[in-house]
């Protein structure tokens, strides 16, 4: 009877390890490989229910819109690619893709304080345009957070939908149609910038009392208004002229996995599987017979045209870079201390030659040094050494400006300690003097170092002394860059003190980590 017994749960144990699929250690049938988005890092418990239901894994490597669309138009060989939106990635790469379907959708939309909003009138105004909005922007009452065109879908779908409705031809972008004065006007009530919507909505959290709103998915509004960390929910607006929606299309870019491709796509839009991804990340069902539910406005979307012209798009991205976002002051805290001999100070003359012109990659062009901006170069080693000062008109790559600033980086030599806090303190007062002149700009530091400070002023003295500094200093953030040898803890509670963010240079070069910084400044 043992014997038998043992039988019996032996083949029950494997029917249970069966029946669970992933369970037991079974390998997928298949993995397609996936460039992605990072806003897609929701969908993990949906995407482990695929592989359990199907036998298909889908390994996501995260990218920037911009980022992401270069490297596949540059033949990157990978299975899929899942943005936000594929009329761009499908203009670059032109035939590559071989099939594409809607996954989801989610409006890019303003949030804006119920109170600001129900004052304005704006709260169920069915005649409420985008020009009223930016009117309200340029008067100085509206200041909103939105990320950077060039390395977030939130920003660069906010970007095309504005254009778009200012050009009030209800047709496709043209070069004569863009109104570079309405779109100017709009952005001058934008008080935040980010490269990720997460981290955007993250700030917004934190310096909700300062702002009126914030433009991004209307999935990341919803789900702001779902928690308790506002003091004042976000009345979601939808203007007149339209929106653009971000419909996330799954985008087969190697034929020979079409057959697992489709098994995948009629998996995401099954009617259950939709309602799940409506219910787990608050993005609209992408097919009709599956309907939104009580958590989104009941009202018809305008949906605005997407231009169908590279020339449009970079027209329209290099003129909010140069002309109508606010400027930026971007001080850089470089460490040139003896550690950096070698290969750590080559990596960081590289990383910035690429920001003054180097690169002359889409994304290289896109993060380069911009018009109107300022730059700072601080570099440090026992002792904090002189600044260098370069104000921004001629963006060319062989114009007078980026060719002061590569001069200036090939000049750097090395020697001696770390007196990184010192360094910092100095670049704090160097902003801090500037904005005290300058209000409308965004200030930026960004610090990169190998090692630990070891001359110089403490951490605990210097975030005492930054205690003292003016409200509008002490919201000067920090961006360090670890690298090396640098110390993780110290640079992470720099960052936390400061509201800025940690990179780290240890997983990718320095040239990536300086062009995704780019977006935050």
């Amino acid at each position: 009877m043992t014997t038998v017994r043992k039988t019996i749960f032996g083949w029950l144990g494997i029917g249970l390890c069966l029946a669970l699929m992933t369970g037991c250690g079974r390998e997928p049938e298949t993995v397609l490989k996936v460039l992605a988005g990072s806003e897609l890092r929701d969908m993990t418990t949906v995407l482990h229910d695929l592989e359990s239901e199907t036998g298909i894994r889908l390994n996501l490597e995260y990218a920037g819109s911009l980022d992401g669309a270069e490297r596949l138009a540059g033949g990157e060989n990978v299975d899929l690619a899942w943005f936000s939106h594929g009329k761009y990635l499908s203009m670059l790469t032109g035939s590559r893709v071989a099939a594409q379907e809607k996954i989801m959708l989610s409006p890019v939309v303003l949030g804006v304080r119920e109170s600001r909003a129900r004052a304005w009138g704006w709260i169920d105004n069915p005649n409420l345009t985008w020009r009223d909005i930016a009117a309200k922007a340029a008067s100085g009452e509206l200041r909103y957070a939105m990320t950077d065109p060039t390395s977030s879908n939130t920003g660069f779908t906010a970007l095309i939908g504005l254009a778009s409705a200012f050009s009030g031809s209800g047709e496709a972008l043209q070069p004569a149609t863009i109104d570079t004065a309405a779109l100017k006007s709009f952005f001058t009530g934008q008080a935040l910038t980010a490269g990720s919507s997460g981290w955007l909505a993250e700030r917004y959290v934190q310096e909700q009392d300062r702002l009126d709103g914030m433009i991004n998915y209307e999935s990341v509004l919803l789900g702001l208004n779902a928690g308790r960390q506002l003091r004042e929910k976000l009345a979601l607006i939808y203007p007149q002229e339209g929106i653009v929606t971000a419909d996330y299309p799954l985008m087969l870019l190697n034929p020979a996995q079409r057959m697992a491709y489709q098994k995948v796509v009629d998996y995401l839009r099954t009617p259950d599987v939709q309602r799940r991804i409506m219910e787990q990340t608050r993005r609209r069902p992408a097919i009709a017979t599956v309907r939104p539910d009580a958590r989104f406005p009941d009202r018809l979307l305008v949906e605005l045209p997407f231009p169908n012209s590279l020339q449009v798009i970079d027209q329209l991205l290099f003129a909010y870079l140069d002309e109508q976002r606010r400027p930026g002051h971007a001080v850089f805290v470089l460490d040139v201390s003896g550690s950096m001999k070698g290969e750590g100070i080559e990596q960081l003359k590289t990383a910035l030659l690429n920001l003054a012109g180097a690169d002359q990659s889409l994304s290289g062009r896109f993060a380069r040094f911009r018009g109107r901006e300022r730059i700072t170069f601080l570099p440090f080693s026992s002792d904090v050494q002189p600044a260098q000062n370069f104000q921004v008109s001629d963006t060319a790559a062989e114009g007078k400006d980026m060719r002061a600033i590569r001069e200036a980086v090939m000049e750097l030599q090395i020697g001696g300690g770390t007196a990184l806090f010192s360094a910092l303190q100095r670049a704090y007062q160097i902003a801090g003097q500037a904005q005290a002149t300058e209000s409308n700009r965004y200030y930026s530091i960004v610090l990169m170092s190998d090692g630990e400070s070891n001359e110089g002023l403490s951490e605990a003295e210097f975030l005492q002394w930054r205690q003292n500094l003016p409200e509008a200093a002490q919201r000067i953030r920090v961006f360090p860059v670890l690298f090396a040898a640098a110390d993780d803890e110290s640079m992470k509670r720099l960052a936390q003190a400061t509201g800025g963010r940690v990179f780290d240079g240890r997983t990718e070069s320095l040239s990536q980590v300086f062009k995704a910084i780019r977006g935050y400044q």
